[in-house]
């Protein structure tokens, strides 16, 4: 019998374990291991931020969910992949033997590459994580006491814009809501090289809208822009033209900052030849198999997907909620041919689909597929998306309790967006 290890309990690895659990032979085995005990619904954490939501309504502990459905938990982080022993290394020295591993970190978030920034020793920011968030929120209360300048949005590498879009208008409908907005300056600073192409080249008229509506909420913007340096109350940042010359030096003075950091793989795979990139992410083939290590998989951010086009910031690729569904159930599917003695033939439909909230509205897009040219390429704003987002935050938060792995996206998104089909 096998013994199948799921390597992170988030976005990926929770849904991995429960479609798992139902494909496993009986005497099969499926374990999880994560470095929290906590599952956390990383789409929220704009609004835990500004205090629109609780960490407790955007958490719940795994543990008792996970064994209800007879998967193991280990709440102990990985120190360290062996694949050549077809073992994981645990932070306690703890050994765990696999058949087949299928890692589902997400990602390092790499603070460190900038100076100041982040909010362990820097002066920034993030809503990457729940905690990240809830200590933004503490501060959001300090800062609409004494409300000045606000500088948001993504250094070079950051691979994932929505949350910093979201943020930045969800801080922005707070301060009117409270009645300060005209005391808060807004900048925009990222690493695209035009508003809206979202790490995906734009989708639709994604520039022209996302252009009006910051315009509309009056945000400033620079693109193409490198982060050198963050100081208490000052960023540092480097325009460049679109052949990549530096432009223009900003010093942009805040009172508070939230900026996305670029992602790289996690240390217990970083550096391990042939199952990861330089960055650090993991390689797979059209099966979201490692080439190397064949009875390794991966779904989720920290697979290894190539920029959608050279710019001149790099850029990474996101991952979004229906292609990491679309990773899990093919890899599911493709370990169970494994365990009945078949070659793994399932493909991940790597397309890009989104639900961006704005606070009292909001924008949603669908690429199909995600590197263009597109056979769907569909962009939209409106209070509708709004709604949405909570109504599927709600939805995906139960379904993470009871285990119910069948994808939703093609239902709840699509159908409200009146697109009937992904092909």
């Amino acid at each position: 019998m096998a013994h199948i290890v799921i390597l992170g309990a988030g976005i990926g690895g929770m849904p991995m374990a429960y479609e798992m659990q139902e494909k496993a032979r009986k005497g099969d085995k499926v374990t999880v291991i994560s470095n929290s005990e906590l599952f956390q619904f990383v789409p929220s954490n704009p609004w835990v931020g500004v205090k629109w939501r609780d960490k407790d309504e955007v958490t719940f502990p795994i543990r008792p969910y996970l064994e209800r459905k007879g998967i193991n938990f280990i709440s102990v982080g990985a120190k360290r992949v062996h694949p050549e022993k077809n073992q994981v290394e645990l932070d306690n020295g703890e050994i765990v033997d696999y058949d087949f591993l299928v890692i589902a970190t997400g990602p390092k978030l790499a603070f460190d590459e900038i100076e100041g920034l982040g909010p362990h020793g820097g002066f920034t920011h993030s809503v990457c994580h729940v905690d990240h968030a809830l200590k933004s929120s503490y501060e959001w209360d300090s800062f609409v006491k004494n409300p000045g300048p606000i500088v948001v949005g993504a250094v070079q590498g950051a691979s994932c814009f929505g949350p910093a879009y979201e943020y930045a208008f969800i801080m922005e409908t707070d301060l009117r809501r409270r009645k300060i907005r005209d005391k808060v300056p807004m900048t925009f600073v990222t690493s695209e090289p035009y508003i809206g192409h979202l790490g995906l080249g734009g989708v639709g008229d994604s520039k022209g809208i996302m252009e009006s509506a910051m315009r509309d909420k009056h945000i400033k913007w620079i693109c193409n822009a490198k982060t050198t340096k963050v100081e208490a109350g000052k960023m540092y940042v480097t325009e460049h033209n679109d052949d990549g010359t530096p432009k223009k030096e900003h010093v942009l003075p805040f009172n508070y900052s939230m900026m996305l950091p670029a992602f790289k793989g996690v240390d217990a795979v970083f550096g391990i030849e042939g199952l990861t990139n330089p960055r650090g992410f993991i390689i797979v083939d059209e099966h979201q198999r490692n080439p190397k290590y064949k009875n390794i998989y991966a779904v989720g951010v920290c697979v290894a997907i190539p920029p959608v086009e050279a710019t001149p910031i790099p850029l990474g690729t996101p991952k979004t909620g229906y292609m990491i569904e679309s990773m899990v159930t093919a890899t599911v599917h493709n370990i169970h041919s494994e365990l009945s003695g078949n070659a793994p033939t399932d493909k991940a439909t790597w397309n890009a689909i989104c639900l961006a909230d704005f606070g009292d509205g909001g924008v949603a897009f669908v690429a199909l597929p995600q590197i263009p040219p597109r056979n769907v390429n569909w962009f939209s704003a409106g209070k509708w998306v709004h709604v949405g987002k909570v109504a599927f935050e709600k939805y995906f938060i139960r379904k993470m309790k009871t285990g119910k792995s069948e994808p939703v996206y093609e239902k709840l998104v699509l159908k409200a967006m009146g697109i009937e089909k992904l092909k």
